[in-house]
């Protein structure tokens, strides 16, 4: 079947699972540290360690992924269903655990199976949408990363208040049933329109394929190195934000549910940055477009600096509004306009590993800054690494400024 505007219901079921696979699976951990520390225990360095097995667990799934997709890539609508039907199921499990140990390994499985769900999930709804417009149709679908953050906030008074121990536990096991139904609907929309079986014939060329190898495309400093480089210090910084900022504003005596508020305000304003992410990106596709949504956001992780809530909560709705939802939708729509269609899923992936390496050493610093310094350090620390994204996105951006000189001259 042909390609399909932006908005289908291809696009708006990835969007649901997405609340699953970023808001509820990654992120909601963050949310739920004081609920998990006061029922397991443990030092909030030590926690984060469980964050880090995580992503090391997301690791080692994007890893094992674009190996398996380029030797069956007309598999990828069966490995996409059993995966996000397993990673809902997996998120209801994490909710029985009793000891850290086992936390970390539901924590470890989760995300492996969300790497792989991630990765599948837009490169099937992508192949659906025409591509000028799959910058609008990605930020479509990566809001749904912050519908999900607005909902854990929502729940704060659940999961944060220490008269309910269990509510993080409660919180996670509907998570996951929710993530189960997300699943069935994606699959069955995907069913239904024949995107399962569609595929470009760009695709078909032997020697377009052996012609261009992924490692190649990605580290070359010619081509995309740049860009991977700016994705791996933004999980490294981002993910030190969105794991220790809770804690933080709980330790300060915050009440459960002004800081919940505080972590719907990033879930809602990211709801409009993947919208004008996914816009801007589609008109204007650089580097510097994505450069600039990081430098605003390294303002936004200063914002804990100021001692207040007022300064707080402003810089993290300025984080949500140009700097959560906007590296991830922007490097994925950059990607697919510069691999040629049979790479894009591999070299998402392979992308994708270097935004999980960082998303694993970010925790282990941030805990490190927090028991040495304290949590305000701790959350402040993120920007350095943020500006650092935001310098290497820059780079990227004069790099292809050159380019296209080279290829207009020519």
């Amino acid at each position: 079947m042909g390609t399909k505007s932006a908005f289908n219901w291809i696009t708006l079921w990835a969007s649901l699972l997405f609340v699953v696979i970023l808001g509820f699976s990654r992120l909601s951990y963050g949310m739920f540290l004081p609920g998990i520390q006061r029922e397991i225990g443990g030092s909030y360095g030590q926690l984060g360690i469980l964050g880090t097995v995580n992503f090391i667990g997301y690791l080692a799934g994007t890893l094992c992924l674009s190996p398996l997709i380029s030797r069956y890539p007309d598999r990828k609508p069966i490995l996409n269903r059993w995966t996000c039907i397993l990673l809902g199921l997996a998120m209801v499990g994490s909710a029985f655990s009793d000891h850290p140990a086992e936390l970390g390994l539901w924590r470890f499985a989760i995300g492996w199976l969300s790497a792989f769900a991630t990765v599948l999930v837009l490169s099937i709804a992508m192949d659906a949408v025409r591509p000028a417009e799959r910058g609008v149709a990605s930020g479509l679908i990566w809001l749904g990363g912050s519908a999900g953050i607005l909902a854990t906030g929502l729940l704060a008074p659940l999961t944060i208040d220490p008269s309910q121990l269990q509510g993080w536990r409660y919180a996670w096991a509907a998570m996951g049933f929710f993530g189960v139904i997300a699943a069935v609907g994606f699959e069955y929309v995907t069913r239904k329109r024949g995107t399962a079986g569609t595929a470009s014939p760009a695709a078909s060329n032997p020697r377009e394929q052996a012609g261009e190898k992924v490692y190649r495309l990605l580290l070359s400093p010619k081509k995309l190195l740049f860009l991977i480089a700016s994705y791996f210090f933004f999980g490294w910084g981002y993910i030190i934000y969105f794991t220790y900022l809770i804690p933080y504003l709980t330790s300060q005596g915050i009440p459960s549910l002004y800081a919940g508020l505080v972590w719907s305000g990033i879930g809602f304003a990211g709801l409009f940055n993947g919208w004008i992410g996914g816009k801007a990106i589609d008109r204007w596709p650089s580097g510097y477009t994505l450069g600039s949504g990081l430098i605003l956001g390294t303002i936004g992780t200063l914002g804990v600096t100021t001692g207040h809530l007022f300064g707080t909560a402003a810089g993290a709705v300025l984080i949500g509004l140009v700097s959560f939802i906007t590296p991830p939708l922007m490097t994925t729509a950059l990607l697919r306009r510069h691999v040629p269609h049979h790479a894009y899923a591999a070299c998402l992936s392979l992308a994708t590993a270097f935004f999980a390496a960082g998303q694993i050493i970010g925790p282990i610093v941030g805990g490190v800054g927090v028991d040495r310094y304290g949590l305000r350090f701790g959350v402040a620390s993120s920007a350095i690494f943020m500006a650092i994204s935001a310098a290497l996105a820059g780079a990227y951006g004069r790099q292809q400024r050159k380019q296209e000189a080279r290829d207009f001259g020519g």
